[in-house]
């Protein structure tokens, strides 16, 4: 059998040169806070491939960290690591299936007309069904015994064409429950938790929940300078308690959040 050129491979000399003997780069994400170098590459038999190059020693960590959530993790949202190799230059880079979207994360001054926009005027259904999936795919990340770090609008890949949603670059999330030994965690101050932001707090299930609180209301508010709640009433009181300052307030597990939310919807 011929090998695979991006899932057979054990280290290449350069990254990019290699992908371009092999297939086109398509699309290059080359200035990402994260330290990695991202490319869609398309072979000669049409199929599609995602390979993340770790260009900083941060990277290399980060990526370490997501292979062993990926072994332990699987779930139809989640763009798994299918394969990892290491570079002439000692860098490591990975492969993952390529996913038809849109990342739903915007800056702050496009925030009211980019793909965040275009998801939050989609009908309320579209947009339950989603929420559906996340938090089903956090059900088997709980159940793995893992708990979400970093978790923001960009790691929502949206297909609009498909009404799909993807979860990608979950490299943060680590076994917990731990205690934070750093002054924070990375990730977004729109999703984190107050836990995050204070040395000695224990990061549990709960942390995971007050961050799928903050995407459900986000995901469920009109966009414009007054955005509005979709949802209902009671709805919004699940987020309000998911998001709570206080863990203690919280619901305790994903799979809580998760029952009461979909009793909310049927």
């Amino acid at each position: 059998m011929t090998p695979h050129p991006l899932l057979d491979i054990a280290e290449v000399a350069r990254t990019e040169p290699y992908l371009r003997t092999v297939g086109e780069v398509f699309r290059a994400f080359r200035d990402q806070d994260s330290g990695c170098v991202s490319y869609g590459v398309r072979l000669p038999d049409g199929e599609r491939w995602f390979v993340k190059e770790a260009t900083t020693d941060a990277a290399r960590q980060s990526l370490d960290r997501a292979r062993t959530f990926h072994r332990a993790v699987r779930h139809p949202v989640i763009v798994p690591q299918l394969h990892r190799f290491a570079t002439g230059d000692g860098r490591t880079a990975v492969v993952m299936p390529w996913r038809h979207g849109e990342s739903l994360y915007s800056p702050a001054p496009l925030r009211h007309a980019g793909p965040l926009a275009r998801f939050q005027a989609l009908p309320v259904p579209r947009a339950l069904h989603a929420i559906d999936h996340l938090l089903d795919a956090h059900l088997a990340v709980e159940t793995a015994g893992f708990v979400a770090v970093d978790l923001y609008d960009g790691a929502f890949l949206y297909d609009f064409d498909a009404g799909a949603l993807h979860l990608i670059d979950l490299d943060e999330y680590r076994p917990g429950p731990f205690v934070l030994h750093a002054d924070r965690l990375p990730g977004s101050r729109r999703f984190m938790a107050p836990e995050e932001r204070r040395r000695g707090s224990t990061i549990d299930t709960r942390t995971t929940v007050h961050a799928l609180g903050r995407a459900i209301r986000i995901l469920l508010h009109t966009a414009g300078e007054e955005p509005t709640w979709r949802g209902t009433a009671a709805q919004l009181a699940l987020v309000e308690r998911a998001t709570h300052p206080d863990p203690a307030e919280r619901f305790t597990r994903v799979a809580e959040l998760t029952a009461a939310w979909r009793r909310s919807v049927h």
